[in-house]
């Protein structure tokens, strides 16, 4: 394996930035995926014949070159920073890089920023999961403004494409600069607690998913102990979500059980995909019910 090399080469950051785009549109098209809706980014890998394992390892991700890629994730990081850790170890296997270990970013050595190779690959995983036409068409059929958008409301938007808040505002200043770097800045004064609070009145350690009508994305992906919110007249037709409580607008659940849900109101539809806690083993198999 190569771990991140210390001697690094200068290099052209947009013209970097857009082969990761052009990169990105081209995998979204092998795989047969929209230019515009948000992606599972686990069936893309498995479209591409790149196998996706959890193992119990605390690190960012690895990626194993070979005539059968794969690409090991930890179950220990949260379930949206594991989604952009599968897009990222992807980049590295389409830009045909050797195989690679990424370290927690908080042991990293050398700032992605300055490495080619993790800047491309972080470069790659945002556009991939979070095109701008299909950024464009979460705040249009919200009638917001990413400008003038809440923190709330652009957590509920990160919900949609299944990233992390922080890495939303990051890709709208940074990689789409759709926002100013002060409007980034403010905005990441709040953390997804402080969010997490202010939709649900109460602190919660918990991660939280919110859906509704306006959602682009017609799958929820979670695992057993987090929280979902759903628009309050949501009816779930399975047992893997347990009611918790009822908000003004909204209704709290916990997903309890490994295994596929639908949820329906009179105007909207999705499926809730749970995964166990902490899953360990292949991707393809997390959300299989018990036995």
């Amino acid at each position: 394996m190569v771990v991140r090399a210390m001697k690094l080469e200068a290099f052209d950051r947009q013209k970097t930035s857009s082969r990761a785009i052009q990169m990105a549109a081209s995998v979204r098209q092998r795989a047969n995926a929209t230019q515009h809706l948000p992606i599972c980014i686990y069936d893309v890998c498995e479209k591409l014949n790149v196998t996706v394992q959890f193992i119990d390892n605390n690190m960012e991700g690895m990626y194993q070159k070979g005539a059968r890629p794969r690409i090991y994730l930890s179950p220990k990081r949260p379930l949206v920073r594991r989604v952009f850790n599968c897009a990222h170890e992807l980049g590295h296997h389409e830009f045909g890089d050797g195989s690679s270990i990424d370290e927690l970013q908080e042991n990293a050595r050398t700032p992605a920023w300055d490495d080619p190779k993790e800047f491309t690959a972080d470069s790659f995983a945002a556009h991939l999961l979070m095109p701008i036409i299909g950024l464009r068409g979460a705040f249009n059929s919200r009638n917001l403004s990413c400008e003038t958008a809440t923190p709330e409301q652009l957590y509920v938007i990160a919900c949609d494409f299944g990233v992390g808040y922080t890495t939303l505002v990051t890709h709208l200043s940074v990689g789409l600069r759709m926002i100013t770097h002060s409007r980034a800045a403010e905005l990441k004064r709040w953390s997804p607690k402080t969010i997490r609070h202010s939709l649900l009145g109460e602190d919660t350690n918990a991660s939280l998913i919110v859906a509704g009508s306006n959602r682009l994305n017609p799958r929820i992906d979670v695992e057993v102990g987090n929280l979902v919110l759903l628009p309050r007249e949501a009816v779930v037709d399975a047992d893997k979500l347990r009611p918790v409580r009822q908000l003004k607008n909204a209704s709290l659940f916990e997903a309890t059980k490994p295994g596929v849900a639908q949820i329906r109101t009179s105007r909207w539809a999705a499926f809730v995909r749970v995964a166990r806690a902490e899953y360990v083993g292949l991707a393809r198999y997390r959300h299989l019910e018990d036995i």
